[in-house]
């Protein structure tokens, strides 16, 4: 990824309001997105387009990886940007201020548990949208290059 190529924001219009906001106040705003809900940007290569894609998700922390949820709301099909990465694992990080290259990956059997228990804690909804579908959810480690 180059500094120099554009970044497709999410198509979704709150999504991308809330990205423009976290990038223009380089993550003082939008960072804490409610009272102790924190959320990244993260941004993925299109695995068609070639395109480099943006969106906001909310976080949790596994010692100094980063974690997101990969649920679209529960929905029976796993998001574009889960897809991407998958193609593609390298990706780009925004938390707060601090931009920096990631390597992405599906959480393993073995710490999906405890990754999901650490997510669901900060976000409880992740629970009901596990119960609504019939895909599990992962949970993406998103490391340090």
């Amino acid at each position: 990824m180059t500094s120099s190529e554009q970044v497709l924001d999410s198509p979704q219009s709150w999504v991308a309001d809330h990205i423009r906001t976290y990038v223009e106040s380089e993550g003082l705003q939008g960072h804490e997105w409610r009272p102790g809900v924190y959320t990244l940007l993260l941004t993925t290569r299109g695995r068609r387009s070639g395109q480099l894609r943006r969106t906001a998700l909310i976080y949790g922390r596994d010692g100094d990886r980063y974690l997101v949820v990969a649920s679209q709301g529960g929905a029976p099909s796993h998001p574009y940007w889960y897809l991407n990465l998958l193609a593609d694992p390298e990706v780009q990080v925004q938390v707060g201020s601090e931009v920096f290259t990631a390597r992405a990956r599906t959480a393993d059997a073995r710490e999906r548990a405890r990754m999901w228990a650490t997510m669901a804690a900060i976000w409880p909804q992740y629970d009901d949208y596990q119960a609504k579908t019939g895909r599990e959810i992962p949970v993406v480690v998103l490391e340090r290059a």
